[in-house]
C-alpha cells in the first residue's frame, strides 16, 4: 500500500489482464495493529497515492471505491486550511505536513482519525481529476464491521469503548462486510453515476449517537 513502486506493479499486472474499468481499496491498518507512524504511510499516505495512480489509468466511465472510516467522522473539524492541504498537497509531500508530524498527534488513533479525514479529502479532490476522463469516485466509511481487523480492535485496548458503540447505536449491533459491499455495487452501478467525490457514511447510527444520544463523550 505505501509502495509506489508495488503500486506501479499491480496497475501493471491489471492492465495485462485487460484495460481498469473498476477499483476498490479495501486495504489498511488500524489503530491497535499500527504505529502512528504505520497509519500515516499505509492508510494516509498509501491511500492518496494509490487513487491517484489509479486515476492515471482508469478507463473512461470508469469508477472506483475507497474504503474510509466513521473515525474521520468522529474528530473535530480541521479547518478550511488543513482540509486543502490533505486534499490537494501533492502525494510525496503530505508525510512532511507539519500537522502529520508524529510528535504533534496525540496517539493511534488520532492517526487514524487524521488518516481517515485525509481519505475523504483526497477523493473529493481525485474525483474533479477523475472527471475529466469521465471517471467516478466515492469513498465509504463504515462503523464497526465483522471483520478480523475488527476482532483485533475488539481485543485492543479501546475494546470496550467499540463494543460500547454498537451496543448503544440505533441499530444495536455491528454491520457486516456485506452490507458494505452491497453500499458499494449500489454506489459503483451505473444508475449511480451521477455520484461522485460523496462519501457514504455506514455506521448504523454510531456517529449520530455519538454527537447526539449515549454515545456522547461526557463532558
Amino acid at each position: 500500500m505505501s509502495s509506489k513502486e508495488s503500486v506501479a506493479e499491480l496497475i501493471k499486472f491489471s492492465k495485462e489482464l485487460g484495460p481498469i474499468t473498476a477499483f476498490v481499496n479495501a486495504a489498511g491498518v488500524s489503530p491497535s495493529q499500527a504505529s502512528i507512524e504505520t497509519i500515516l504511510k499505509v492508510d494516509l499516505y498509501g491511500t492518496a497515492m494509490l487513487i491517484e495512480e489509479i486515476g492515471k489509468v482508469i478507463e473512461p466511465n470508469g469508477v472506483g471505491v475507497t474504503i474510509s472510516s466513521q473515525s474521520g467522522h468522529r474528530m473535530p473539524a480541521l479547518g478550511e486550511e488543513k482540509d486543502r492541504l490533505l486534499a490537494t498537497t501533492p502525494v510525496e509531500e503530505l508525510l512532511s505536513l507539519d500537522f502529520l508530524q508524529p510528535e504533534n498527534i496525540s496517539n493511534t488513533l488520532h492517526a487514524y482519525q487524521l488518516a481517515k479525514r485525509c481519505n475523504v479529502k483526497r477523493v473529493m479532490a481525485e474525483a474533479v481529476k477523475w472527471g475529466t476522463k469521465k471517471a467516478r469516485i466515492n469513498s465509504i466509511s463504515p462503523g464497526i464491521i465483522v471483520t478480523p481487523l475488527a476482532l483485533d480492535e475488539f481485543n485492543g485496548p479501546r475494546g470496550n469503548f467499540y463494543k460500547e458503540m454498537f451496543a448503544k447505536c440505533p441499530a444495536g449491533r455491528p454491520g457486516t462486510a456485506d452490507e458494505v459491499a452491497d453500499l458499494a455495487q449500489l454506489i459503483m452501478d451505473p444508475r449511480s453515476s451521477f455520484i461522485t467525490g460523496s462519501d457514504f457514511l455506514i455506521d448504523g447510527g454510531a456517529t449520530a449517537s455519538y454527537f447526539y444520544g449515549p454515545l456522547q463523550p461526557k463532558a
